[in-house]
This record gives structure tokens, C-alpha cells and sequence, in this order.
């Protein structure tokens, strides 16, 4: 059997290394800063259903069906979205 994704609109925010606040709001506090290397720049980890993942400079955050959190990379973000304006 084949099987095509489902269309639907999801939330998510590209981590730029400096708006770990903006991302600690958007996940309702489930994205925490793991480790800060400069003043206002900071690692991230999230809880996610499979454990706790890295949130890398350029990955995006996103907001899944069910309300839970995890990173997608930026290029395979690209390839499975398109922006449908804001939300």
C-alpha cells in the first residue's frame, strides 16, 4: 500500500540562536535552553514523545497535532511546508 500525507496547517518557529525566549513561549515552556554560550544565545532541548532533542540553530519548532513539541531541520521543513500566513 501507498500512502499520501494529510493536508493540514501546523505552528512552528525557525530557531535563529538568540530567540530562545520567543520559542520558550510558543512551546508553552516545554522547549528549555540546554547550554548558553554567549550572553542571549543558548542551546535548546525539548521533551518530545521520544525523549529529549536537540534544538539546533535553523531547525524549526513545531507544533504537532496532539499539542506536543519537536524539531524538524530546516531542510526537510522546507521540503514538507509552505507558508499559509500567519496564525
Amino acid at each position: 500500500m501507498k500512502y499520501r500525507s494529510k493536508v493540514v496547517d501546523i505552528e512552528a518557529i525557525q530557531f535563529d540562536g538568540y530567540n530562545h525566549d520567543e520559542i520558550k513561549n510558543f512551546s508553552e515552556g516545554k522547549v528549555v535552553s540546554a547550554k548558553a554560550w554567549k550572553p542571549n544565545y543558548c542551546q535548546l532541548e525539548v521533551h518530545t514523545l521520544e525523549g529529549i532533542m536537540d534544538i539546533n540553530i535553523s531547525d524549526y519548532v513545531i507544533k504537532g497535532l496532539e499539542g506536543e513539541f519537536y524539531p524538524c531541520k530546516e531542510s526537510i521543513f522546507i521540503k514538507k511546508y509552505e507558508p499559509v500566513g500567519e496564525g
